[in-house]
C-alpha cells in the first residue's frame, strides 16, 4: 500500500504550492511513472492526515482532484484504489522510452529550496500554511455541485466582491464586482489586453527599464515597442508624446516602478491621464507589490485618478500570498467588461474556482490584511539588514536604496556584463536578476536586482559575503 513514508520527504511546507496540491501531483506522478499500478490500495484519507501530521481536509482536498481526474475510485469498504481500468502499457514508460530522452532536454523538478536573492517571490517562510489549508479543506467540502461545473469567465462573485471592498480600502479605486475580472496573474491579464486592444504591428509605450517579461510576451505577439525613458519622476509620458513613434496604450507601474522602484509623481501622473483621454489611449496599469512602502502609507493607484475610465488596473495575489496560486485580476473601464469576458470565455478562463473561493474567504476573515501588515514588518527588517550587509561586504555593489518594493538595485560599474555576472552567480546558489536586459530598444546600465524577500535579517551578513565571494571569483 502506498504510505505516509512515500510522500513524507516529497512534501515541502514551505513551498508556495499548497499541500492538498502536492499530494495530488506525488501520487499522480507514482500512478503514472508505474510506482502505483491500477488497483494498488491508497490509504484512507483519516489515516495518511493522521501519519502526515495535517489536517484531514487537507488529504480529502486531494483525493477529491485525483478523483475527478480519473486516477482514484473509492469502493466502499475497499477502500480507495488506483483506477482498477487503467492500462498499466499506458502508464508506466518503457526503458526505451526513456532512453531516447535526449541529453539536456528540459526535466521539470521541483525546486526544495528558492535560489538566494530570486526575485517576485514572497517570504515563503511566513506564508499562512494552516489558515490557508484550513479554508481550502472546508472549501472544499462545502463544494456544491455548482460549483464544480463550468464557472463564469469573469471568475467568482465571491472574490470579485472581496477585491473591490480592499481596493476601496487599500487602494482608493471605487469600482463595482461587474468591473474585476479574474485572471491567471499578470500574464494573464496581459494576454487579455493584447486580444481586445491590440494587434500585431500596434506600438506600446513601455517604461525604459521595464518588466523583461512583459516584453517579450508583446513581441512574440508581434508588437512595436517603444522604450520611454524614467527619471526620478517615473515614466515621462511628455518627452515620449514629443519624440517618440505614437502609442495608444502605455504599460506602466506607478506605484513602485520596476525594476527603479521610483515613484511616478503626481505631476506625470496627471500628465499621463490627459494624454490618455485626449488621444483615447488605454494605460494598463500594474501595481504589483504595491502593498510593500517602507516608509509612509501606500500611495493610492493611479487608477484611483481615472476620471475618464481609461486606465485597466492590474493586480494579483503573487506577491503578497503565492506566486504558485496563479491568481490575479484586473478593473476594466466599463466600456470593456464585455470585450474582456467574451474573450476569457473563449480563451483564457479564471484559475480554479476552489482557490478563488478559498481567497474570497482569506479575505473577508480578515488573514489576508493581517498577513500584509506581518509581511510589511518583515520585509521592512530584512530590506534594511541586506542592505546594510551588502554595502559592509561588497563594495562593488552601489545599493539604490527606495522606499518600496520587494528588491534591491545594485548598479555595477559601466561595462560589467551583468548576464554573465549572474550565470555564474546561479553556479553558486544565487539568482540575482541583471539589469541591463530591462532596456526596451537597447540594454540598460549594468547592475542586479536582488530580491530580500527570503534572506533572513538575522542571516543577512553571511548571505552578503557568501556573495562577495562569489562575486569576486567570477
Amino acid at each position: 500500500m502506498f504510505s505516509a513514508v512515500d510522500l513524507a520527504g516529497l512534501l515541502d511546507g514551505a513551498s508556495p504550492e499548497p499541500l492538498f496540491r502536492q499530494i495530488r501531483d506525488r501520487i499522480a506522478g507514482a500512478v503514472l511513472d508505474g510506482r502505483l499500478a491500477p488497483g494498488s490500495r491508497l490509504p484512507s484519507a483519516r489515516s495518511l492526515a493522521a501519519q502526515l501530521s495535517i489536517a484531514r481536509g487537507t488529504v480529502d482536498a486531494a483525493y477529491q482532484l485525483l478523483a475527478g481526474e480519473g486516477y482514484i475510485v473509492s469502493r466502499g469498504a475497499a477502500g480507495t484504489l488506483v483506477d482498477p481500468a487503467l492500462d498499466r502499457q499506458l502508464l508506466k514508460p518503457t526503458r526505451a522510452a526513456r532512453a531516447e530522452a535526449p541529453a539536456g532536454s528540459p526535466v521539470v523538478e521541483l525546486a526544495r529550496t528558492v535560489p538566494l536573492f530570486r526575485m517576485g517571490v514572497p517570504a515563503l517562510d511566513v506564508f499562512p500554511h494552516k489558515v490557508w489549508s484550513r479554508l481550502v479543506a472546508r472549501r472544499a467540502r462545502a463544494l456544491r455541485s455548482t460549483d464544480q461545473a463550468y464557472q463564469p469567465p469573469e471568475g467568482s462573485e465571491e472574490l470579485r466582491l472581496q477585491i473591490a471592498r480592499y481596493l476601496a480600502v487599500a487602494r482608493g479605486i471605487s469600482c463595482e464586482p461587474s468591473q474585476i475580472l479574474i485572471t491567471n496573474g499578470y500574464q494573464g491579464a496581459l494576454g487579455l489586453v493584447m486580444l481586445a486592444l491590440m494587434k500585431p504591428g500596434d506600438a506600446a509605450w513601455l517604461e525604459h527599464p521595464g518588466y523583461r517579461f512583459g516584453h517579450d510576451a508583446l513581441r512574440r505577439a508581434g508588437m512595436r515597442l517603444v522604450g520611454v525613458p524614467v527619471d526620478a519622476d517615473g515614466f515621462d509620458i511628455v518627452g515620449a508624446a514629443s519624440k517618440a513613434r505614437p502609442a495608444r496604450i502605455a504599460f506602466v507601474t506607478p506605484t513602485h516602478q520596476y525594476p527603479l522602484t521610483i515613484t511616478m509623481s503626481l505631476q506625470r501622473r496627471m500628465e499621463l491621464l490627459k494624454w490618455a483621454e485626449a488621444e483615447q489611449g488605454w494605460i494598463v496599469e500594474d501595481d504589483y507589490d504595491s502593498e510593500f512602502r517602507y516608509q509612509g502609507r501606500p500611495l493610492p493607484a493611479l487608477k484611483s485618478l481615472d476620471r475618464r475610465d481609461r486606465v485597466l488596473y492590474v493586480g494579483a495575489f503573487s506577491k503578497v500570498l503565492s506566486p504558485g496560486l496563479r491568481v490575479g485580476y484586473m478593473v476594466l473601464p466599463a466600456a470593456l467588461v464585455g470585450r474582456f469576458t467574451g474573450i476569457a470565455q473563449a480563451l483564457q478562463p479564471p484559475p480554479a474556482h476552489l482557490i478563488q473561493l478559498a481567497i474570497a474567504e482569506l479575505m473577508e476573515q480578515g488573514y489576508l490584511a493581517r498577513h500584509i501588515r506581518r509581511m510589511r514588518q518583515l520585509y521592512a527588517e530584512r530590506r534594511a539588514a541586506l542592505a546594510d550587509a551588502l554595502s559592509a561586504h561588497v563594495p562593488a555593489l552601489s545599493i539604490d536604496l527606495k522606499p518600496g518594493g520587494m528588491h534591491l538595485l545594485a548598479r555595477l560599474p559601466r561595462g560589467t556584463d551583468d548576464v554573465k555576472l549572474v550565470e555564474r552567480l546561479k553556479e553558486a546558489g544565487m539568482l540575482p536578476s541583471p539589469l541591463s536586459i530591462c532596456g526596451v530598444e537597447r540594454l540598460y546600465a549594468p547592475g542586479l536586482l536582488i530580491g530580500f524577500t527570503n534572506v533572513e535579517a538575522k542571516k543577512a551578513s553571511n548571505t552578503a559575503r557568501r556573495l562577495a565571494e562569489a562575486i569576486k571569483t567570477a
